[in-house]
């Protein structure tokens, strides 16, 4: 019996299709009979490289790959789970969540230097308001410089910009085995990680059944408790890239802790608060969560953003 052709759909940067690679591989090992080939598909982020996300629209970063998963163009796509909006296509669903990488964030520096051993003034480079809200909430002396692309054209800029260095997820650089680049991981207690950092997503049609199983087997069930507590604390809010929010659930045994930040962009309120409760309540810990933010001063950060975006 021949193999079946199945087409995973990317984007195009060198970290999408290293990840993709990766699906392409575990699902190989899965299902022998299956002949996975990567697709690559341009998103809205590759054509407007230099423009700030929220000029371009929500789902900057899959908004493609769902058109041409809804058009049968594909069978399935390969995320990253924190470009994915809050709220998904009805006719999409999530249907892996691979064992979860690291979500830390790292500070890769220009001269070795830490942050907190960074002169007043020192320029950080990231086009992450989630990012330069919490640093700014703890070192409001730092300059945040405006800084898109890909990790390598952000890691290009570093020096051509004369920046003090950038903030990039650790699991990024891991993967593109750039990990040697990492000056410090930066603590939670700074720092909160964006939702679904570190974490892959498969996406397919909810109709779709040839392939669910093979897909099925890529899922990882602490990791998909954990992002989707994650999601519901972002839903909640209703934000996406350009709010300044972050969120990161554990799981400790049969518990689930999630602890969540929500921030006005230049830092002077910066929002915190967890939850801990039973594992099959992590999205129900989530958006309560994000409800008690909400009420404790969130929803005048978020109605000064002007964000109400999934």
């Amino acid at each position: 019996m021949s193999p079946e052709t199945f087409k995973l759909g990317t984007r195009g940067s060198p970290l999408a299709l290293r990840q993709a690679e990766w699906v392409r591989q575990a699902l190989l090992a899965a299902d022998p009979g299956l002949e996975p080939g990567i697709v690559v598909i341009k998103t809205s982020a590759e054509k407007f490289p230099e423009r700030d996300i929220p000029m371009i629209g929500t789902g900057v970063f899959s908004r493609e790959l769902d058109e041409a998963l809804l058009a049968g163009e594909l069978d399935a796509a390969v995320h990253s789970l924190k470009d994915l909006p809050s709220e998904h296509h009805p006719d999409l669903e999530i249907i892996a969540i691979p064992a979860r990488e690291s979500p830390s964030d790292a500070f890769v520096s220009a001269d070795g230097k830490s942050l907190a051993e960074l002169p007043a003034g020192a320029k950080i480079g990231t086009g992450s308001p989630r990012r330069k809200a919490q640093l700014l909430a703890w070192r409001p002396d730092l300059q945040i410089v405006p800084l898109r692309g890909n990790v390598d054209t952000r890691l290009e800029k570093i020096e051509r910009e004369g920046l003090a260095g950038t903030i990039l997820a650790q699991a990024g650089l891991r993967r593109l085995e750039k990990e040697d680049l990492i000056t410090e991981l930066i603590d939670t207690s700074i720092l909160l990680p964006a939702v679904g950092q570190g974490a892959l997503a498969v996406v397919c049609g909810r109709a779709d059944d040839r392939f669910r199983r093979s897909l099925e087997s890529l899922d990882d069930g602490d990791s998909r408790e954990s992002s989707l507590a994650e999601r519901s604390f972002l839903r909640r809010l209703r934000g996406g890239c350009q709010v300044a929010a972050g969120a990161l659930a554990r799981i400790e045994g049969e518990s689930i802790r999630i602890e969540g930040v929500l921030a006005s962009e230049d830092g002077a309120t910066c929002l915190r608060a967890s939850r801990e409760g039973p594992r099959p309540d992590g999205p129900q810990l989530g958006s309560e969560l994000a409800e008690e933010l909400l009420e404790n001063g969130g929803a005048e950060i978020l109605d000064g953003s002007g964000t109400d975006q999934p």
